[in-house]
């Protein structure tokens, strides 16, 4: 009997701590709000958000108050009326963060300052790993300022200039990532910087500071999650490396038509994932235009627009105004399927395939788009896929 009850209870613990959730409260002020301000908690999984809690600001003092919960520890986004936003860890600290909210100025910029969680130091690894973002984000605002009032008339050797700052700016953020990774390992909200690094180049610096969370913290799935998590998303990016099949899907034009990549076999293809709302999109189907006079009587070479558009007007009139000769197709549901299966989180999103539906380059811009399609007609191969060495994901996709 004595041995059936300590069954039974062993048996309910697993159970607790299969199922067990984690609350924590935030709370805090906001300066400036309008009228029925809110204050929202969601997570992003993949490309879907889900909202966990969300609650008003109180009028008479400014202040609001909000229970997050969880089914495992990890990063939460906390939205301030669409105006700030901060990254935080649930797990088990409760928390006091405060807002400046909505802007007051008469020329409003999207640039908030940064905001700073007053809590244990789980959150205090992310508010190194915010402001480092933070200040990565300023650095960029600096330079591309710098860069437009620099006295360099080349346009092309203005833009070469600007990019290799830029790359210098991320690197130094991914170096104080690193740091973070390294030193504060024993935290599991470090699991938000190792998420960030490059799998292949500090596949020795994320197992280590894995071990080291794990030893630190026994008992607790944060690993375990990251692990599983790392693994799918390594089979996703081999998927999409240059030698392999292209995914394929099937989308309608502007008459319902459906069309596939299977259309395109034999023919090298240019396809532009695009929306009508993204501003570096529209800059760069000028250049697309260029590239399709020069190939369109080369029986050999296909051009094709995705748009990602949620909605179907908005893609109806940008296609309209920009007045693109070929084929141009509409992903359903925001394109979530569709940037999920070729792994891109940002646009425009170019590729070149073989005339065999392989990836060939991607991520491309500019004349580079050109140079793609001259080296597949040209009897160039493209490179083998290799293995990804080492565990990652993107920051805050999978927490």
């Amino acid at each position: 009997m004595k041995n059936l009850i300590l069954s039974v209870a062993l048996i309910a613990s697993c159970m607790g701590t299969a199922f067990a959730q984690h609350s924590v409260e935030i709370k805090g002020k906001v300066k400036f709000i309008d009228d029925n301000f809110k204050m929202t908690a969601f997570q992003r999984d993949g490309f879907n958000k889900k909202i966990l809690a969300e609650t008003t600001v109180n009028p008479s003092d400014n202040t609001y108050k909000m229970i997050v919960t969880v089914d495992k520890p990890g990063t939460v986004s906390v939205d301030c009326g669409h105006w700030q936003d901060v990254n935080v860890w649930v797990e088990d600290e409760n928390m006091e963060i405060d807002f400046r909210g909505m802007d007051t100025a008469k020329i409003k910029i999207k640039n908030p300052p940064y905001v700073y969680i007053k809590a244990g130091k789980k959150n205090e690894v992310m508010n190194l790993i915010n402001y480092e973002a933070y200040r990565n984000y300023q650095n960029m605002i600096a330079i591309s300022q710098a860069i437009y009032r620099s006295p360099i008339t080349d346009e092309k050797q203005k833009q070469e200039f600007a990019m290799k700052l830029y790359d210098m700016n991320q690197q130094n953020l991914m170096a104080h990532l690193r740091y973070i990774a390294e030193h504060y390992a024993d935290q599991t909200s470090a699991i938000a910087a190792i998420s960030s690094l490059n799998p292949d180049k500090d596949a020795v610096l994320i197992e280590t500071a894995l071990a080291t969370m794990e030893k630190s913290n026994p008992g607790s799935s944060v690993v375990s999650e990251y692990r599983t998590k790392a693994k799918a998303d390594k089979e996703k990016r081999e998927r999409m490396k240059e030698g392999n099949p292209a995914p394929e899907f099937s989308f309608p034009d502007a008459k319902g038509k459906m069309h596939s990549l299977k259309e395109f076999k034999g023919k090298v293809l240019v396809i532009d994932f695009w929306a009508s709302w993204c501003g570096p999109c529209r800059a760069e189907i000028p250049h697309l235009k260029q590239y399709y006079e020069e190939f369109k009587n080369n029986k050999d070479v296909a051009f094709l627009s995705v748009s990602i558009d949620a909605k179907r007007a908005d893609w109806e009139k940008a296609v309209k105004e920009e007045n693109m000769p070929w084929l141009q197709l509409l992903a359903p549901n925001g394109g979530k399927e569709i940037m999920e299966s070729y792994q891109f989180s940002g646009i425009p999103f170019i590729i070149v395939l073989d005339k065999e539906g392989k990836i060939y380059k991607k991520h491309l811009r500019g004349e580079k788009v050109r140079d793609a399609v001259n080296d597949v007609l040209s009897g160039k191969k493209a490179e083998a896929p290799k293995a990804i060495g080492g565990m990652g994901m993107s920051m805050g996709a999978a927490m």
